[in-house]
């Protein structure tokens, strides 16, 4: 299946009432544009980068400020492919820890991993899986993470290591969006 044009995808993510929606300094569609649009700039897949439009529409363990309802997922899968959907799907229903476990997992070559949603299902991904939402989560706190940092817990050494891994596994475009972004971080004073 081809996935929807970005035309079509923001109109569907518009009359859902994104737009509405505060997120990062912004609202939560020009955050799925900029995720989606940073992925294709940086040479991820047309798959890769639906998945990126749609990183967090079910809600993430950290927000909740939008949740599409799990039993609108065919829609999203009409819209951009089964392959694209599950990818935002997992990036959505994760538990973070254990995904950021099978990064490391896949740099010392694994070839399949289990992680866990946050309800305690069982979500078995081939390592291309753990790459591809690998690359749509990197991508999605790089996109913000200069004006969400003073928001978060944490703030820019959020899940650093685990960001630092996600670059390694995604390979050149993400080591080099890594670096060039944190390079921007503000001195510890």
């Amino acid at each position: 299946m081809e996935v929807a044009s970005r035309a079509e995808m923001v109109a569907f993510l518009e009359s859902l009432g994104t737009a509405e929606v505060e997120h990062s300094g912004g609202d939560f569609l020009e955050h799925l544009c900029a995720v989606h649009d940073l992925l294709l700039a940086r040479g991820a897949s047309a798959r890769v980068a639906a998945a990126g439009m749609f990183h967090s529409i079910y809600g993430t363990e950290r927000f909740q400020g939008f949740t599409l309802p799990l039993d609108q997922r065919e829609r999203v899968r009409e819209l951009i492919g089964e392959r694209a959907e599950r990818i935002a799907w997992v990036n959505c229903v994760m538990d973070r820890a254990m995904f950021d476990a099978a990064v490391a997992e896949a740099l010392d070559g694994a070839a399949s991993a289990t992680v866990r949603d946050r309800e305690g299902g069982e979500i078995p991904m081939s390592a291309e899986e753990v790459r591809d939402v690998a690359e749509v989560h990197l991508f999605d706190w790089l996109e913000q993470v200069e004006r969400a940092a003073s928001d978060q817990p944490g703030g820019w050494g959020y899940r650093r290591t685990a960001y630092r891994q996600m670059a390694e596994l995604v390979g050149q475009r993400g080591q080099w969006l890594y670096g060039a972004v944190f390079a921007r971080e503000p001195a510890v004073r």
